[in-house]
């Protein structure tokens, strides 16, 4: 009886080991254009950015202008190694865009298809046609805003709040000043003065980083929000003892009242909820200031009503308002600076890696940030919003 085998005579000689060929680094085309959204200064790349690119042999091209707003010039990036462009289409056309703003409907008729597209997203403005236009070009596009990191943490989120927390507080001095038709006082402590005395509500980055600034110039402090254990970390990370309270009517009414600046920073999930209401505003001092900076999400008080940089305050109950959405962009060349911080090693990494595609497969925290992928949209929470067809991520990418 013949024994059968289910191999062949070659399957069953020794096989030379098939080993993975490592990818070979990408190259980088990016497109820096000129911002075009009102009141947006800022850049997603510094001219030292653009040098660290260029060095390892990646293409650059900025749109003329591109870092006007942020005390960039193009001599600077020309310096660096990046290509001027006079023709705005020209910095659309590379294979990756860096913007702050989401691109227009226009600008998205610039972009060649399978194109990458790495920008905020802002949800709230954006409108089904915008992703329609996406789709239809079949372009890849990527959230900062949503980029999440290995610590669970939004980085150029976190880094914006940061800057805006501060600049709160220095928005309130500027308008606390005499000069700006204020009540005359300086934000601080001196000697013989009673301090400053600032609310906050929200205990979060912003709120953090209004507590830190706020106790750097000396004023006294108190924070509300609705989450102890938010209270508590900001009592550990502050290096002055402050007063912290969950949100009560009746706390919060008598605080406002003796303030002399009030700071929201409360964002909510969908919309920032109302904390403060139009009788706790009648009450507070005349000439207090109120700097909303969850104005971006509808403001947490009663009062507050959008404002623009151009003019950016008004006075209600004698109390003066201040509620410009964005106000990192006040601040731009720091606010480029921190966001330029960001991008720069991830996206050499990304060529380091062997490209966008590599990439993705197993950096989690990019595919946090995509919401389109070759025109496949692939964030639920943008699909239920605007009633579009949805993919994994994980499975369109596997």
């Amino acid at each position: 009886m013949s024994s059968f085998s289910p191999f062949s005579k070659e399957e069953l000689l020794p096989q030379a080991e098939m080993l993975e060929i490592k990818k070979r680094k990408g190259s980088l085309f990016i497109g820096l254009p000129k911002e075009t959204h009102l009141g947006e200064k800022r850049v997603c790349l510094t001219p030292d950015a653009v040098a660290a690119f260029t060095v390892h042999g990646h293409r650059i091209v900025v749109e003329t202008g591109a870092g006007d707003g942020a005390n960039y010039s193009d001599k600077e990036y020309s310096d660096a190694g990046a290509k001027i462009s006079y023709n705005t289409e020209e910095a659309f056309k590379c294979s990756i865009i860096l913007k702050v703003a989401p691109p227009t409907e226009d600008e998205i008729g610039y972009i060649n298809p399978q194109a990458i597209i790495i920008s905020s997203l802002q949800l709230k403005t954006q409108t089904k046609q915008y992703f329609e236009s996406l789709a239809k070009k079949r372009i890849t596009a990527i959230a900062f805003d949503y980029i999440k990191d290995e610590e669970g943490t939004f980085p150029i989120v976190k880094s914006l709040s940061e800057i805006a927390g501060t600049a709160s507080v220095l928005i309130a001095g500027e308008l606390m000043s005499g000069l700006n038709k204020g009540n005359g006082l300086l934000f601080g402590n001196i000697g013989g003065v009673p301090p400053t005395s600032v609310v906050i509500l929200g205990a979060g980055t912003v709120g953090e980083f209004a507590a830190r600034t706020s106790i750097g110039l000396g004023a006294r402090v108190k924070v509300f929000d609705n989450s102890i254990s938010k209270l508590r970390r900001l009592q550990q990370c502050l290096s002055a003892p402050i007063y912290t309270s969950t949100i009560q009517p009746k706390s919060l009414a008598k605080a406002l009242m003796r303030c002399d600046v009030a700071i929201g920073a409360i964002r909510g999930n969908n919309r920032s909820p109302i904390i403060a209401t139009e009788s706790m505003i009648e009450n507070m001092k005349e000439g207090a200031v109120i700097v909303d900076v969850s104005i971006d999400r509808g403001g947490c008080f009663e009062t507050s009503n959008i404002t623009t940089h151009k003019t950016p305050t008004f006075i209600k109950h004698g109390v003066v308002h201040y509620c410009v959405p964005n106000i990192p962009a006040r601040y731009a060349r720091t606010a480029s600076v921190s966001i330029s911080n960001i991008f720069t090693p991830y996206l050499l990494n990304i060529a380091e890696e062997g490209g966008f595609e590599n990439t993705a497969r197993y950096d989690k925290s990019l595919r946090n940030g995509l919401y389109f992928y070759h025109g496949v949209l692939t964030n639920r929470t943008v699909a239920e919003w605007f009633d579009l067809p949805f993919r994994d991520i994980n499975l369109l990418i596997s």
